[in-house]
């Protein structure tokens, strides 16, 4: 059996439109083209419309493809089921709606290849498409994240488009604070912390992150609250800053 090079992780809650619209299928299209071995694991976040039976029925069709079913834990642990049960030496995880192309892994492949262990997409202040009122969301969050926890030389930790060396991500996975306990939610649940999270963790442990701009296309959805989620991401901030004035990412 060979060595599995690539491992995608995608998140998937009532994604049933996206599915139907063949967002799986380019994917798939484009990594049987790819000369190394890869899997892509669709974590079913107890998804509520048709969107367990399509999964299972692609990966029944598409035999790279493996479907995990968890109970409605939000996206933060169900990334990090992906991650624990990839099979990989370099870990993406990726939004299923595709807002950022499957074929711009290659920007951040050329980047662990030159010895970085972290390799995040970014879509820079500009969020080309996004409305006015999530562009001053955005950089709201830079301000606050950069003056409370220090977290410079990043401008976009929240882009859903980034790799990890194998190591790195069982590393840091296992470090979480804010977003390592599982427990079930009710309704969408972004969690704009656990990009965060990740990356302060990734900081403290003396990984190499870059940075890559990435294509990225606004995709118009439900879960974003503006009000609510940039509350939340102030009180995650808060709540990281905390926990390491107690030691607890030591």
């Amino acid at each position: 059996m060979k060595n599995i090079y690539l491992s995608i992780v995608i998140p998937a809650y009532n994604e049933e439109t996206n599915i139907r619209l063949g967002t799986l299928d380019k994917v798939s299209r484009y990594l049987e083209e790819q000369p190394y071995e890869w899997e892509v694991l669709v974590i079913d976040d107890g998804s509520t419309d048709a969107t367990p039976a399509l999964l299972d029925e692609f990966a029944q069709n598409n035999k790279s493809f493996r479907v995990l079913h968890n109970p409605h834990q939000g996206k933060a642990a169900t990334v990090i089921t992906g991650m624990l049960a990839s099979k990989g030496d370099l870990v993406l995880f990726s939004d299923l709606d595709q807002a950022t192309p499957i074929d711009e892994v290659e920007k951040l492949l050329s980047w662990v290849r030159r010895g970085y262990d972290v390799v995040i997409g970014s879509r820079n202040i500009h969020r080309e498409g996004a409305p006015l009122l999530r562009r001053i969301m955005a950089r709201g969050f830079i301000t606050l994240r950069t003056s409370i926890l220090g977290l410079k030389g990043i401008v976009d930790t929240q882009c859903g488009f980034k790799m990890f060396r194998a190591l790195a991500a069982r590393d840091i996975s296992k470090k979480l604070k804010l977003y390592g306990e599982r427990h079930e939610v009710k309704g969408s649940m972004v969690s704009a912390g656990f990009d965060v999270e990740i990356l302060y963790i990734a900081k403290r442990l003396g990984y190499k992150i870059k940075e890559v701009p990435v294509r990225w296309y606004y995709v118009e959805t439900r879960r974003v609250n503006p009000l609510k989620d940039s509350w939340q991401g102030f009180v995650d901030i808060v709540k990281i800053r905390m926990n390491a004035l107690r030691g607890k990412y030591r």
